[in-house]
């Protein structure tokens, strides 16, 4: 077999093709795959030569990689390449279409294609969606990696199946994915955001009504405000009450606070009571402070239950939370101490968390700026920082990706405003 490894088309796309002498024979234009499998196998290359395009047939193919490509064959043996009905072209057929849902929302474009060995065959086996695609055609993706990484945001691969992508066919303008959007879910919130945000405002609402509500909350609050906003007003207001009890308090808050001030209430007054007071509360705090900042969801008990009941209730109420890093122990709302994860796994069963607890605390006023927030996290090496009040009395915490977020670009972050 020819095909050595795993090739990206960006990648070889210009590149000379030689023949059994190492004398160059053209240049790569294209690369044609015929369908009739779950993967669409390469049949051929197409080669530019002066003024002609030459067709190398992949069983003449003796070398294919980023490197080099050579033939089994010279150029006078090559015959001149002819379109078939049977054959589409990487570059010409698949790059740069878009992949749409089976309801026909756009969704992403394809910026890349990857070729690996299946069954014997060189095979489409990965189409890449992402930036990574983009900077490959470029010729700088190793430039870009390196740069996206000094700003600490890497790169991350972004490639779909092509077994979630239905068959080649004729006349191909656009390709489909072969799964309901249900399947979506699998796709982490942040990427599933970034495809939203590429749509039409119209399809944006289609797509996103869809959803299922887990997926559609979890998608949600990565999106832009003025989009979440969008998306919220014009849905019914009892599937909008759905999706945003589905989010953290502090995530929800950051959504209510943007949206018109009728609809906002409406929501309010749909959502359960108990979970509409924490987003009020937290609705209450200025914007970039620790409070405005903070999630109101926590696990906090009393110092005098036991290491294996404090177990016992978190494996009970801890996947109701986002983010658990500590359990705090309070009394009458006062916070008293904190105790980690790992002492909860290593000290004796039998101890009371106020014989394991720490006792001295890092914590913050509500009131607190967002700079004061992100120094006293970074200087102790915090995953969560305790908020509380002139008495002490535990108010929520402010995690670390919260501190992360700021370091966002302004556009990027959430803006609350009071109801």
């Amino acid at each position: 077999m020819a095909l050595v490894g795993e090739v990206f088309v960006a990648d070889v796309l210009g590149k000379p093709v030689l023949d059994p002498s190492g004398e160059e024979i053209g240049k790569l234009r294209d690369i044609a795959v015929v369908g009739g499998g779950p993967f669409p196998r390469a049949s051929g290359l197409l080669l530019e030569r002066k003024k002609s395009v030459l067709f190398l047939p992949w069983r003449d193919v003796s070398i294919f990689n980023r490197r080099i490509i050579s033939s089994h064959k010279r150029d006078s043996e090559l015959s001149e390449f002819s379109p078939s009905h049977d054959q589409l072209l990487i570059g010409k057929d698949l790059l740069d279409k878009q992949i749409v849902d089976i309801d026909g929302a756009k969704v992403v474009r394809v910026n890349d294609v990857k070729l690996a060995e299946e069954g014997g065959e060189a095979c489409v086996t990965d189409v890449d969606v992402g930036v990574r695609g983009i900077l490959r055609r470029l010729g700088v993706e190793r430039r870009g990696e390196a740069f996206f990484r000094t700003i600490r945001h890497p790169l991350r691969h972004q490639m779909i199946s092509w077994s979630l992508i239905q068959p080649l066919h004729e006349k191909l303008d656009r390709l489909t994915l072969a799964v309901p959007r249900q399947a979506l879910s699998e796709i982490h919130p942040a990427d599933i955001a970034q495809i939203i945000s590429g749509l039409s405002p119209d399809e944006r609402k289609g797509f996103f009504g869809k959803l299922d509500l887990e997926t559609a909350a979890e998608a949600l609050h990565e999106l832009e405000p003025e989009v979440q906003a969008d998306l919220i007003t014009d849905m019914d207001k009892e599937q909008a009450a759905d999706v945003i009890e589905r989010m953290p308090p502090d995530e929800a808050a950051d959504v209510i606070a943007d949206l018109p001030l009728e609809k906002a209430q409406e929501i309010l007054g749909l959502i359960e009571k108990e979970e509409a007071a924490d987003i009020h509360e937290l609705l209450g705090h200025e914007e970039d402070t620790a409070g405005g900042l903070m999630t109101n969801e926590y696990l906090a008990y009393p110092p005098g239950i036991t290491v294996r009941e404090t177990v016992a209730k978190f494996r009970e109420e801890a996947a109701e939370i986002e983010a658990v890093y500590y359990v705090y122990v309070v009394e009458d709302e006062a916070l008293l101490g904190v105790v980690g994860l790992r002492d909860l796994i290593l000290e004796d069963a039998s101890k009371t968390l106020g014989e394991i607890m720490h006792t001295k605390l890092i914590t913050i006023r509500a009131d607190a700026n967002q700079e004061q927030v992100a120094e006293l996290i970074s200087k102790y090496n915090l995953l969560a920082l305790p908020v509380v009040d002139d008495e002490n009395c535990l108010l929520g915490i402010v995690t670390v990706d919260d501190v992360v977020n700021l370091l966002l670009p302004p556009a990027s972050r959430r803006r609350r405003r009071r109801i």
